[in-house]
C-alpha cells in the first residue's frame, strides 16, 4: 500500500443484505491490495472509485463482515458450532470466488473438508452438488456410506432436499449392498471349496 499513487484513498461503507445493514469505514486501498475485484472496482476511471457507499444485496451481514474482517486481518472466523461453521465456510467460499480472493477460497475449501460429520454431511453433499465441488462431493458421499447409522441418527437423511443427491445416495447404498452380497458369496464359496 506504499508508493502506489494509483491506489484510492479514503474509506468506503458497505450496505449489506435486504436489511441494508452497514459495515462502515473500510479502507479502499487495503481492499484493492487484498482483492483483485476491488482493485478493479476502485481503479482509475471507475465510478466506484469515489463512492462512499457500496451496496452488497445478496449476502448476510455476518458472512460479509467475516469476509471484510478476513481482508483486513488475514484471520478466518467461521463462527461457532459445527453447522454454523460449515454454512459460513460455504458462503465465504462463494464470496471469495466472487471477489477474487484465492487464498480465502482455499481456506474455506479446507474448512469444509474438515467439517464433514454426521450432522453436516448431507447439507454439505447437497452444497457440493449444487456448486460442482467434486472433491467435497466425493468426500461427503464416502462419509455417508461409511457412517450411515450416525448420519441417519443425526437427522441428516431428513435434511435431504435435492432429488438428484437422493438418487446418488441410493445408488451408493445399492452398490454397497451388491459388494456385501458378492463378498458373502465369495466367503461361502471359499468355505465349500475348503477341504474338510
Amino acid at each position: 500500500m506504499r508508493g502506489d499513487a494509483s491506489l484510492p484513498h479514503g474509506p468506503v461503507t458497505f450496505v449489506v443484505g435486504k436489511e441494508e445493514q452497514r459495515i462502515e469505514h473500510v479502507s479502499k486501498n487495503l481492499l484493492c491490495v487484498r482483492s483483485e475485484y476491488y482493485g478493479k472496482m476502485f481503479g482509475i476511471g471507475m465510478k466506484e472509485r469515489d463512492a462512499a457507499e457500496i451496496t452488497v444485496p445478496k449476502t448476510d451481514l455476518a458472512s460479509f463482515t467475516a469476509f471484510i474482517d478476513y481482508l483486513c486481518t488475514d484471520q478466518l472466523d467461521l463462527g461457532e458450532g459445527e453447522g454454523e461453521q460449515a454454512r459460513r465456510a460455504l458462503v465465504l467460499r462463494e464470496l471469495a470466488q466472487m471477489y477474487q480472493v484465492p487464498r480465502l477460497e482455499l481456506l474455506c475449501a479446507q474448512a469444509l473438508q474438515e467439517s464433514v460429520g454426521p450432522a453436516s454431511a448431507v447439507p454439505l453433499l447437497e452444497a457440493a452438488h449444487t456448486t460442482g465441488d467434486g472433491r467435497l462431493l466425493a468426500q461427503c458421499r464416502r462419509y455417508v456410506a461409511d457412517n450411515a447409522a450416525e448420519v441417519r441418527a443425526s437427522g441428516g437423511v431428513e435434511q435431504l432436499r435435492d432429488l438428484g443427491v437422493a438418487k446418488g445416495l441410493l445408488g451408493d447404498a445399492l452398490d454397497q449392498v451388491a459388494e456385501l452380497k458378492m463378498g458373502a458369496a465369495r466367503t461361502a464359496a471359499g468355505r465349500r471349496a475348503a477341504p474338510a
